[in-house]
């Protein structure tokens, strides 16, 4: 069991196994490397909760809840640091951030989770499929 204070949750223990390795860190923070996923309260929206840092959380949802359309196709370097061997391990969740009553969606910063080795990265796509924002708005 892991054992780790929140700034938003208080103090939190959980099974080792449910860590999320990102070894290139997310963008802005590349050195916080361990993150737990956790449900929040009865929605579609998830908390990434950094373990190596208190203060650090992100509100996050599954691209297939906002109907987004990622291509599931990795280059070799991707699955690599993933240790993506099935595309069926496949989760990719999007960024929330919350604006006033807006909450805006960084779907050109998609997360991308090998849910069964526990790893994780932050992608930045470089285009935008034209008719979509790179920030759009949601409401859970």
């Amino acid at each position: 069991m892991v054992r780790f204070e929140t700034s938003r949750f208080g103090i939190l223990e959980v099974d080792e196994k449910k860590t999320i390795t990102f070894p290139e860190g997310i963008l802005g923070f590349p050195d916080i490397r361990h993150y737990i996923l956790m449900d929040h309260k009865d929605t579609h929206l998830k908390w990434l909760q950094a373990v190596d840092n208190p203060d650090v959380a992100f509100i996050v949802v599954a691209s297939s809840i906002l109907s987004l359309d990622y291509s599931r196709e990795l280059d070799a370097a991707t699955k690599q640091c993933l240790q993506l061997e099935n595309d069926e391990d496949l989760v990719i969740l999007v960024i929330l951030r919350v604006e006033g009553e807006k909450v805006i969606t960084n779907s050109q910063g998609p997360i991308l989770l090998n849910a069964s080795r526990m790893r994780g990265m932050q992608v930045v796509l470089e285009k935008i499929e034209a008719g979509r924002s790179s920030q759009a708005s949601f409401l859970p």
